[in-house]
C-alpha cells in the first residue's frame, strides 16, 4: 500500500475541457492548492498522451503532488506516475497491483455502490471514489449517490473517500461534513476563466474543515 495520502482538492485534467496549454492549467491549479491531478484523455493519439503524461509527471514531480493516469494502466507505468484510476470496465485491482506494484496508489470508481467500495477495499484500493453526488456536466448518464453513502462507508472503510460529480464551492462543504477524504473537481475549475483562483475556493474548505475540528471536543 502506498504512504501517499489521498486528501484535499483533487482536480481532473481533462483535455476535453482544457483549450489552453495543459502544463500551465495544471500549474494553476496546483498553485490554487490542488492536493492531486489526474490526467484525463479519451480521444488523443498513444503517442500524445504519452507526452503529454510525461510532461504533466514531470510538472507534479516538481510541485510534490502526485499524478494518476485515468484508466491507463500501461501509461501510468510507461511514465512512472503515482497511480492509476480505475472504473468498472478497466483493468481489474489485482492486474494493476501485479504491474504497478505495492507502492504505486489505485483508486477505484465505487458510484454509488457500498459493497463494491468495501470489497475493493479489502483487495487493496488506496481509494474509493463515490459520485456522482450532483448533476454531472462530464457524465450526465452517471448513476446518482445519496450523501448518507459517504457516512455509511466511513463506519467501515479506513482508506480515503474521494466524492465526484457536479461538485462546486458551494456544495463541496456538505460532501466533507459527510466525510469525503478529498473532492474531485473537473467542470468547476476548468470551465472558469482562472482556474488558480477557482482551484484556490475548494482548496480553502479543507483548510477551514481543519481549523474548525481543532476546536471540537
Amino acid at each position: 500500500m502506498t504512504t501517499v495520502t489521498i486528501a484535499g482538492l483533487y482536480a481532473i485534467v481533462d483535455t476535453a475541457l482544457i483549450e489552453q496549454a495543459l502544463l500551465d492549467a495544471a500549474e494553476q491549479v496546483i498553485q490554487g492548492g490542488a492536493r492531486v491531478l489526474q490526467y484525463r484523455d479519451k480521444k488523443a493519439s498513444s503517442a500524445v498522451r504519452r507526452q503529454q503524461a510525461q510532461e504533466l509527471q514531470q510538472l507534479c514531480q516538481r510541485h510534490g503532488v502526485p499524478l494518476l493516469i485515468n484508466d491507463d494502466v500501461e501509461l501510468a507505468r510507461t511514465v512512472n506516475a503515482a497511480g492509476v484510476h480505475l472504473g468498472r470496465s478497466d483493468t481489474g485491482l489485482e492486474a494493476a497491483r501485479a504491474l504497478l506494484g505495492p507502492d504505486k496508489i489505485i483508486g477505484i470508481s465505487c458510484y454509488n455502490e457500498l459493497p463494491r467500495a468495501q470489497d475493493m477495499a479489502q483487495r487493496g484500493a488506496d481509494y474509493i471514489a463515490f459520485g456522482s453526488f450532483y448533476a454531472s456536466n462530464t457524465k450526465p448518464e452517471a448513476v446518482q449517490a445519496p450523501l448518507t453513502l459517504l457516512m455509511e462507508a466511513k463506519k467501515t472503510i479506513s482508506i480515503p473517500l474521494v466524492a465526484i460529480g457536479g461538485i462546486t464551492p458551494k456544495n463541496a462543504s456538505e460532501l466533507i461534513e459527510a466525510g469525503a477524504d478529498a473532492v474531485a473537481v473537473i467542470n468547476g475549475i476548468f470551465t472558469t476563466n482562472d482556474y488558480c483562483k477557482a482551484a484556490r475556493q475548494y482548496a480553502m474548505l479543507f483548510e477551514h474543515s481543519h481549523d474548525e475540528s481543532l476546536f471540537k471536543d
